[in-house]
């Protein structure tokens, strides 16, 4: 029976499993839109269409399993795309569907009319404008495999508005046409790998974004603990500065062998002059079972060394533990990392940290179940639509999105969306009145007089989200900011605290000292 393309895509994401589209309305989507409802495809609609390809982002990365955005045609397709260079850097699989304008109009100046395909091809594994009704399934299809194939990242598919009402008779593929082929281990290259590995007196294994989530981490447990070579995995945009990793600097330096495990030996490993220069260093693609398999075979002789890499990625200055601020305020931001870590300690938990400086203290003081950053692309502003698909994915999880005041203007309207969509986490905005990151930059290189251009005004974001009907507070004292916190949590809808830091520069431990 001839139906719709629209029904036809519709159908062709259930079978794929998907479940939810993070979307923005307009004209060439609606028949979509409308598609969605016979196929029980729910909506999230959101207010801003980067907000969508940040949702799909967060679930991509906490699921394992591409999230889909939809947005439509011209403005609404550009609008898009600088969230999906965050997620290529980041390595998340996800789909975004753009409305298009007809193909039967193209040329001839159509409303909305643009190259998308060229223009999203930068910051994307793939990016193509559909042909023809009768395959926008196998279309979907392929740019679902081709998310979740390695290297996994983001896949841009431009839908006309013609194909999506044009009639047709056309089959949906199986549910496996979705998913790749699995890719066979390089035995050979992988062996010795392996062999240089259990040969080294301070080997290590240094993974990339990818394997930050779930399953991925977990194998790389898993070899660690079968094989005592230390893992660790790199996703922040500061790389060996990374906070969160302690002395990592001084952890890359002393290794006399590397396996980098699907990561790239780019910017955030200094092009890899983070490794001394008699380090071996080999590349291979992500820890598979096939190498627990293969690593299992062999004696492996690391002696104290796993506990010193744990050790150094562990430390932090002796002096945070007993570091507190003026009882009138500003907090330091180390007394809103430990609030924050008591709050989402003793359950299921997931932390979303965004912005610069504050959200780099964040980082090196928080400790969560699951956790989101930016990652590699340094880009901000991501943390309530985070926060959102996060507590989609994990309804039971207690979420907290800590970001800074200029991170957070950027997705603000997105509390409505939580609001409208019944969807409760509690945002932990870290207010500086200051771009603190770049001012911080200023003060360095330029001095504190020619430092301009990044400070912020005294705004209560506590009356912001208010105005959009979410709990709000403000919190100016350390010994308020528990019971804030608790207050929220309680709220039941949406929550936003405010709390006044310090305008501090962001921890640093790449030069510390033994």
């Amino acid at each position: 029976m001839a139906r719709r393309g629209a029904d036809l895509l519709a159908a062709a994401l259930v079978r794929a499993g998907v479940r939810r589209l993070f979307a923005l309305s307009g004209n060439h989507v609606m028949a979509l839109f409308d598609a969605a409802l016979d196929a029980g495809l729910s909506i999230v609609h959101v207010r801003h269409e980067a907000a969508a390809v940040h949702m799909a982002d967060a679930w991509g990365r906490l699921t394992g399993e591409p999230g889909v955005a939809l947005v439509t045609a011209g403005p609404g397709h550009a609008n898009a795309l600088g969230a999906l260079y965050a997620a290529l850097a980041a390595e998340s699989p996800l789909v975004l569907l753009s409305g298009h304008a007809p193909l039967g109009e193209c040329g001839r100046g159509a409303f909305q009319e643009l190259d998308q395909a060229q223009i999203a091809a930068p910051v994307a594994k793939g990016a193509s404008v559909a042909r023809s009704a009768a395959r926008l399934a196998e279309d979907l299809a392929r740019a679902l495999r081709l998310a979740r194939s390695w290297r996994p990242g983001p896949v841009q598919l431009s839908v006309p508005a013609d194909l999506l009402d044009a009639r047709v008779e056309a089959p949906i593929p199986d549910a496996a046409a979705f998913y790749p082929e699995a890719l066979p281990d390089a035995d050979e290259a992988l062996e010795s790998a392996l062999d240089a590995l259990s040969r080294a007196r301070r080997p290590l294994v240094v993974a990339g974004p990818a394997s930050a989530r779930a399953h991925a981490r977990a194998l790389l447990e898993e070899f660690e603990e079968a094989t005592g070579v230390p893992a660790v995995v790199m996703e922040s945009p500061r790389g060996v500065n990374d906070p969160a990793l302690g002395r990592l600097a001084q952890v890359l330096a002393r290794a006399d062998c590397a396996l980098l495990a699907g990561k790239r030996r780019d910017f955030t490993l200094r092009f890899g002059a983070a490794f001394d220069a008699g380090c071996r260093v080999i590349e291979q693609g992500p820890c598979t079972a096939r190498w627990l398999s293969l690593a299992r075979r062999r004696a492996w002789r690391t002696g104290d060394w796993r506990k010193e890499v744990h050790a150094a990625l562990a430390w932090r200055p002796p002096g945070w533990s007993s570091l507190a601020s003026a009882p009138e305020g500003p907090l330091h931001p180390i007394e809103v990392g430990r609030a924050a870590s008591a709050l989402l300690a003793g359950g299921p938990a997931v932390f979303v940290s965004d912005g610069g400086e504050f959200g780099q203290w964040m980082q090196a003081t928080v400790r969560a179940p699951r956790r989101l950053i930016n990652g590699p692309a340094g880009g901000i502003g991501a943390a309530l639509p985070f926060a959102a698909a996060a507590k989609l994915a994990f309804p039971d999880a207690r979420v907290l999105a800590a970001t800074g005041d200029g991170a957070f203007g950027f997705h603000c309207a997105e509390l409505e969306t939580a609001l409208r969509e019944g969807i409760a986490y509690i945002v932990l905005v870290g207010n500086d009145a200051a771009w603190n990151a770049e001012y911080q930059i200023q003060l360095r290189r330029y001095g504190e007089p020619r430092a301009r251009g990044c400070l912020l005004g005294d705004t209560r974001y506590d009356r912001v989200a208010e105005g959009f009907g979410a709990h709000g507070e403000r919190v100016a004292r350390g010994a308020d900011l528990g019971p804030a916190l608790a207050r929220a949590a309680r709220a039941g809808r949406v929550a936003c605290v405010d709390v006044r830091i310090a305008r501090v520069a962001a921890p640093a431990f790449a030069g510390a000292g033994a």
